[in-house]
């Protein structure tokens, strides 16, 4: 099915949902943002910036004289924890509640604007006594708990840089991460509490670190969390109670240039090497925080916020670490998984906290629409009058459900579409603003510039299919990969000179609203989580059964992509390896392992030849066709057509799952 085919169902797309009078009225975001913007792009955007604190004013909004690497801001000075936390205690809103934490066991805890800042000048304390110094990297490895933010915070204070690391990873995955960042520090836990039980964290950082690797660090910060046994290497590993406890709770906030390294956040890339995606500071922070205040309508005073996403990944960052922080927000943190104790959870947290702004992944709300509304029901979710989308596209049924069920037919949907690279929400409805159409994501905000494109370079009008480009650089952009900017050009400004190529898809639809049609390239989309499949593959043939392997991502109404593996075992291994089914668990537990849980394989099917051109190169096109049950598209390329047939007929005879 072409993209231009898929997208036409979507297209008929007829329902419309105007703000309300009363909402309009209340809104933050004006129409008058977007003709602010489109008269004066830099003006506005240094507008936005100055409702940040700055130490030294800025008097150049951007350098672009060198593209494709800006400079934002570049001769002002600021500092980012500053400016999420000491201005709002000085403003007099230190008793105004900062974090609402709920723990997966039950416990909570709530934690002012004053008593984070505190934690925060006594935890950047605790990192200078353990030598860490302006430009150092510290990686985190954290469950969902308020230490991880305090964590970022007190990082980015002293003018680190951290580099987060989901706590789903395995030690494999955290120890690259930490080799190619260099870090001095890593931060982080025995264990959390997901799905039930303690789960242990640390164990993979001991083995990440394990046999000589990661040279480059002198101590691991532990919190203690779930209270599990842990090992402990003397003079390396330090307790975070004591280091953090014994600080001083004193610490002035100094000012570091805009154009400062903020952190890395690694993500997949085509060649199977995660890439360090570099963001920077006052660019990052103006973008983050104009973005949160304005797509969200958030009244700082009245609103509970809730992200639901992990600081592991670009949202936790930016919508959790830093944006609600910078304007002042109230939000919820919570450590545990949607279904424990029971798929009610969430409902009840937002019912226990009154969470007015609920920002989550589309993944998250089709489980939900599997279960049904009877458990929302049960609730009251009256406090909801914004929701947000984020990770990929919605479709427009699950659009319907999250409005009715959850924003109890009132509340607007914002479908946000960016990237761990954009650093910031680019494309979104504005409430109060937009008449919303279900599954799209409608218009690039205010001061962001955005064009469909064909393969030639060429503007595509409404109606066609096309490549999503960046034309005009924008405050919160990823500054490059870390060490390695031949890769940043090659990867992201090198298919259209001067425009940045977000990988993704896209359709202006004939009402000029914009649809966005997933990745064009050969990562996929799982749960909202980007993955390489040549990471996957990679992770595959690193065991002793698999000669060779090819990865697709195939559609999943639950996670949008599911990971599909084709493998051809080695001769040699054939009979140690025995039926297909027992392969089948063995390699997917062994991706598991090697990359992560979010990477294992729904599906693997064992099969003798892959389908390749006579080049040799592996014809993916015609694996997702099987993977996604469609008419087998044209073999005329392969150097064997009869290939196609045997791996159709070995998925109906049963795969492997």
């Amino acid at each position: 099915m072409s993209a231009d085919h898929e997208i036409e169902n979507l297209l008929h797309e007829e329902r419309h949902f105007a703000p309300s009078a009363e909402f309009a009225k209340q809104a933050i975001a004006k129409p008058s943002l977007y003709e602010e913007a489109k008269t004066d792009r830099l003006g506005f955007w240094a507008k936005q910036a100055r409702k940040l604190h700055w130490h030294k004013p800025f008097t150049q909004t951007l350098d672009w004289s060198n593209p494709p690497f800006a400079k934002w801001f570049a001769d002002g000075q600021l500092n980012i924890s500053y400016n999420c936390l000491d201005r709002h205690v000085e403003a007099g809103n230190g008793d105004r509640t900062a974090i609402f934490f709920e723990g997966e066991p039950g416990d909570s805890k709530e934690i002012t604007y004053a008593e984070l800042t505190r934690q925060v000048k006594k935890t950047a304390n605790a990192l200078i006594d353990l030598g860490i110094k302006p430009g150092d990297r510290v990686a985190i490895y954290l469950p969902m708990i308020p230490e991880a933010v305090i964590a970022m915070q007190a990082v980015a204070r002293i003018g680190a840089v951290h580099s987060v690391i989901f706590g789903g990873f395995s030690a494999e995955s955290l120890s690259s991460r930490i080799e190619d960042a260099e870090a001095k520090l890593v931060i982080t836990a025995d264990g959390g509490f997901r799905k039930g039980k303690a789960s242990a964290l640390k164990p993979a950082v001991d083995e990440a670190l394990s046999a000589g690797k990661c040279a480059s660090v002198k101590n691991v910060l532990v919190v203690r969390r779930t209270n599990q046994d842990v090992d402990w290497v003397e003079g390396r590993d330090v307790e975070w109670s004591q280091a953090v406890g014994e600080a001083s709770d004193e610490h002035e906030a100094k000012p570091f240039d805009a154009e400062h390294p903020l952190f890395i956040l690694y993500t997949s890339g085509t060649t199977g090497k995660p890439k360090g995606i570099l963001h920077t500071s006052g660019g990052y922070l103006t973008q983050a925080a104009y973005t949160h205040k304005n797509v969200f309508d958030l009244h700082a005073d009245s609103d509970v916020y809730w992200c639901t996403a992990d600081i592991g990944w670009i949202t936790g960052h930016s919508y959790v670490a830093y944006g609600p922080l910078a304007n002042g927000a109230s939000q919820v943190i919570y450590e545990g998984t949607p279904e424990t104790p029971d798929w009610g959870r969430w409902w009840s947290i937002v019912q226990k906290y009154g969470v007015s702004i609920l920002y989550t992944a589309p993944t998250a709300i089709r489980s939900f629409m599997k279960l049904g509304s009877q458990i929302p029901n049960e609730y009251n979710l009256e406090t909801i009058r914004v929701l947000g989308s984020v990770g990929e596209p919605i479709n427009p049924e699950a659009w319907m459900w999250y409005r009715k069920h959850i924003g109890g037919s009132h509340a607007p949907i914002m479908d946000t579409w960016w990237q761990t690279e954009t650093g910031a929400i680019m494309v979104s409805p504005l409430p109060g603003i937009t008449t919303l159409k279900p599954g799209s994501a409608q218009h690039p905000l205010p001061g962001i510039e955005a064009e469909v494109l064909d393969d030639e370079g060429n503007v595509l009008g409404r109606g066609h299919a096309g490549l999503l480009v960046l034309t005009e650089p924008w405050p919160s952009m990823l500054r490059g990969i870390w060490k390695d900017p031949e890769r940043f050009k090659e990867t992201y400004w090198s298919k259209f000179e001067g425009q940045y190529f977000a990988g993704d898809g896209a359709k202006w639809d004939e009402e000029g609203d914009l649809w966005l049609l997933g990745r064009v390239d050969d990562v996929m989309n799982v749960s909202g989580h980007r993955l390489s499949t040549a990471e996957i593959e990679s992770a595959l043939v690193s065991h002793h059964y698999v000669a060779e392997a090819a990865v697709v991502g195939a559609k999943d109404e639950t996670t949008g992509q599911a990971v599909v593996a084709f493998v051809i075992l080695r001769q040699n291994q054939l009979d140690a390896a025995g039926s297909d089914a027992d392969v089948s668990k063995i390699l997917r537990d062994h991706v598991s392992k090697e990359i992560g849980p979010i990477a294992r394989p729904r599906t693997i099917i064992v099969v003798k030849e892959l389908p390749k051109t006579r080049s040799g190169k592996i014809m993916r096109r015609l694996l997702r066709d099987v993977a996604e049950d469609r008419p087998i598209g044209d073999v005329t390329t392969l150097a064997d057509t009869s290939v196609m047939d045997l791996i159709s007929g070995k998925l109906s005879a049963g795969a492997s799952d």
